[in-house]
């Protein structure tokens, strides 16, 4: 079962209200998307540890519903 983009857009939003989310889906089939997310609270945190919040903010959704998302995670300037 697919997920739609703008349903992953609002989990990550829901756990990261600050958050700037762009969610584009890379191969139209709702399995692979590539996701950006800018949020204040990855200041100072590594990019393993900005990727693991995202993760978790699906809930278990990868490698499920969610078969691939290439994330890319930073702090505003």
């Amino acid at each position: 079962m697919a997920m739609a983009a703008g349903e992953i857009e609002a989990l990550i939003r829901e756990a990261l209200p600050d958050a700037l989310v762009t969610v584009e889906d890379l191969a139209g089939d709702g399995d692979h998307y590539a996701a950006t997310v800018v949020s204040a609270q990855f200041r100072g945190l590594s990019r393993v540890r900005q990727h693991q919040i995202v993760y978790a903010a699906l809930r278990g959704r990868m490698g499920g519903e969610l078969h691939a998302l290439a994330l890319q995670t930073s702090a505003p300037d």
